[in-house]
């Protein structure tokens, strides 16, 4: 079992919502294999104001973490709040790059504001939601998966190749706290699944990715709350989808869910500290 990552170099990738968490650790683990990485956030530098002040990180200081890697990150201010500007972003990678080869949806503000006046209002019964809660998993955090894949799939069926990851969750199976969230990922699955049949002829694949209990900084704030034993760092899942990238037969994983643990396992990829997670399941 090796811990080196899979070779991507000449490869392009496009990684939404990158500034922080998961996304932060597939771009960069997707640069230590050699690609050239594009990736979009609303958060520039650390400096600059969000919706959500209590999370850290910025495009900023994930290009400064990236400046010793094999490939390169290309980083791009972006609300996928605004269907132009995710167009924009996706159509202007591809334009410099000329090719694209995966294409990961992770932009997601549905972790934003739990709560309101004090108290943690994420698991209050689906009546009591709040509506910006559909607002941000759904007009957001969905439609922009969406945008995006619309946008890159000319240039991956012009190339009969590539590969549309959602990154998704078990909230899509089974009640993870919230209603809203549970539609949402259920969405990501579905909009994988039906995105690849329609790419099938074309030889290019779409499919849901699921990460396990992941190291982010939100995580770490509160790892005193969690089983921190089985867990993940952001990079891993950006090893599994370099392994996916590098698959022969990729397109038999087409159109499924799948848990990143479970295909480091078949792929013989291991964590950034030597770890192999084990595979969350139902």
């Amino acid at each position: 079992m090796s811990e080196e990552p899979r070779d991507l170099s000449g490869r392009v990738c496009i990684v939404t919502g990158a500034s922080r968490g998961i996304g932060k650790g597939i771009a960069l683990a997707l640069a230590a294999a050699g690609a050239k990485v594009y990736v979009s956030a609303r958060t520039g530098t650390a400096a600059t104001p969000t919706s959500d002040p209590e999370h850290e990180g910025s495009l900023e200081e994930l290009a400064a973490a990236a400046v010793d890697l094999a490939g390169d990150i290309v980083t791009r201010t972006v609300d996928h709040a605004d269907d132009e500007q995710t167009r924009r972003f996706v159509a202007e990678a591809i334009a410099d790059a000329g090719r694209l080869d995966v294409l990961v949806n992770n932009a997601w503000p549905g972790y934003e504001l739990m709560g309101e006046d004090g108290r943690f209002t994420w698991i209050d019964p689906f009546w009591e939601q709040p509506m910006r809660r559909w607002t941000a998993m759904i007009d957001v955090g969905l439609r922009a998966a969406f945008v995006a894949a619309q946008t890159a799939a000319p240039a991956l069926i012009g190339q009969r190749a590539g590969l549309i990851v959602n990154i998704s969750f078990w909230a899509a199976q089974r009640f993870e706290g919230n209603a809203i969230y549970g539609v949402a990922k259920a969405g990501a699955d579905k909009m994988a699944a039906d995105m690849a049949h329609d790419l099938k002829a074309h030889d290019v694949a779409a499919l849901a990715l699921y990460p396990g209990l992941v190291r982010t900084e939100a995580v770490m704030k509160n790892a005193a709350f969690f089983d921190m034993s089985n867990s993940e760092s952001p990079q891993f899942i950006g090893r599994v989808i370099a392994g996916l990238m590098t698959d022969a037969g990729l397109m038999a994983k087409s159109g499924r869910v799948l848990v990143a643990a479970a295909l480091a396992r078949e792929y013989g990829i291991v964590d950034v500290d030597g770890n192999q997670p084990e595979p969350m399941t139902l």
